[in-house]
């Protein structure tokens, strides 16, 4: 008799189960839902969605409240102070630039020094500031990370439940939930909320799948955070060697002038005699290279290169500069063999292209006060080479690879200069070489790059 009732039941609930699976497909059946008699499902001691919801938006909130935007606060504040710092900074260059200029005395050099040194101590702080800014970043970045990751575990979670609940559903036949003596509106109750599920577990697919994507790229910030610490506690390092080379001047200039006027002229006649000395050795030295030059080994003008500092104001251009006319002795009359730009010491120096360092040195060493002072050559894959001089600190290692905008060292005023600034020259590849040339002068062998008079080139066409 049981087993004829379920037959009975079958074949009419046939037709009830093709309009159940017709307005499943619809979302007719889903919009009416509100007008179907409900009966509460069983209730499960697993947290609901909308708890965990609400867990994950009220964690995420205290959080951001209490330490990233501490945090945030703190960056705000070192920025502030960073930027008073590179005003300060901006106000020692100046006067270092206007010191510079004026008459030479040993009081003026002594000032443009301890300008320098001030200046120095500035960007210490700067970088220093920096630093502390850039760990607050790297510490609100590995927060945000943690945070991330706790979000996905709460989503994967919620989706696993989601899939349960949709499974304990779905498991339940229209004819099973009868014969469990389930109510038609019962049934159809579970299956409006199997829709909600499947729903809810879109959604959630869509937002891990979005937290994650953003996790990569707070990651990947991080990482270049980190790189910009490692640069910043290595620029740290090179201030404090510069600084270092700042006294060694000061002291050098008062152990030989006595902090007397008169001692200081003295050394600057000194100083000119021998500059002038070893501009004749290198100009007979060039004189007689006769240096293949092939004029299609290098391209016409063009702005191939990048500048060499941030920031580029030029203070004597290349060849017959007023400067140079008026002042023939210092270049032989052949004219400025470079261009001159304004650095105080201490302004990072970029390679202006991709190349081979192909030397560097300090005429100092031999020859203090004449020539290049403390110089980079790079030789560039295009043909064309170039030269950074009176550097305060070298960086660039000979013999290695650098590319276009690589710090090869810092400004300074070390060689034959009239004021702190970069010399930058540009030559034809072919026309230049590295030499180490005695000098009858200073009494010792000096490491020097020479070319051929016609190896120069207007730096200024290329940039």
């Amino acid at each position: 008799m049981l087993h004829k009732k379920v037959l009975f039941i079958k074949k009419t609930l046939a037709g009830s189960i093709v309009i159940f699976l017709f307005f499943l497909q619809t979302s007719v059946f889903v919009d009416a839902q509100e007008n179907v008699p409900t009966e509460k499902i069983a209730t499960s001691t697993e947290p609901t969605i909308e708890e965990i919801a609400a867990k994950e938006a009220e964690e995420a909130r205290v959080l951001k409240e209490n330490s990233i935007s501490q945090i945030r606060s703190q960056i705000v504040s070192r920025n502030q102070e960073i930027a008073d710092l590179e005003k300060e900074i901006r106000q020692y260059q100046e006067q270092i630039q206007k010191t510079s200029t004026e008459r030479k005395t040993l009081n003026n050099e002594l000032k443009t020094l301890d300008l320098t040194r001030k200046k120095l101590t500035a960007d210490i702080s700067v970088t220093n500031k920096k630093i502390e800014t850039t760990n607050l970043t790297i510490q609100s970045l590995t927060k945000n990370i943690s945070q991330k990751q706790s979000s996905i575990v709460v989503q994967q979670d919620g989706i696993r439940n989601t899939i349960k609940k949709a499974k304990e559903i779905d498991d339940i036949s229209l004819l099973e939930a009868l014969l469990k003596n389930q109510s038609l509106s019962t049934f159809w109750n579970n299956r409006i909320e199997l829709a909600k599920l499947h729903e809810s577990m879109s959604a959630r697919v869509q937002t891990l799948l979005a937290i994650k994507e953003d996790l990569t790229k707070t990651r990947t910030t991080t990482e270049t955070e980190q790189k910009k610490l490692t640069k910043l506690k290595n620029q740290l390092g090179d201030q404090k060697s510069i600084v270092e080379f700042n006294k060694k001047q000061t002291d050098q200039i008062l152990k030989e002038t006595k902090n007397k006027e008169s001692e200081y002229k003295k050394v600057l006649a000194e100083r000119e005699a021998k500059r002038l000395a070893v501009e004749q050795e290198i100009d007979e030295y060039e004189s007689q290279l006769q240096l293949l030059i092939d004029p299609t080994s290098y391209p016409t003008p063009s702005k191939v290169l990048r500048p060499p500092l941030d920031i580029l104001y030029v203070t004597q251009h290349f060849g017959q500069t007023d400067f140079a006319r008026q002042n023939s002795s210092i270049y032989s009359g052949r004219g400025h063999n470079g261009a001159d730009f304004r650095a105080s010491p201490g302004t990072p120096v970029k390679a202006a292209f991709a190349g081979i360092v192909q030397g560097q040195g300090n005429t100092d060493t031999v020859c203090p006060g004449a020539s290049y002072g403390k110089w980079v050559l790079i030789k560039h894959g295009n043909g064309l080479s170039t030269i950074y001089a009176h550097l305060s600190l070298i960086k660039a290692i000979e013999g290695e690879q650098v590319e276009t905008g690589d710090l090869i060292g810092y400004s300074g005023n070390t060689g034959y200069s009239t004021g702190p600034h970069l010399h930058f020259g540009l030559f034809a590849s072919q026309g230049i070489q590295i030499t180490n040339l005695k000098s009858k002068v200073c009494r010792g062998t000096y490491r020097v790059p020479v070319a051929d008079v016609r190896a120069y080139l207007n730096p200024m066409l290329y940039l």
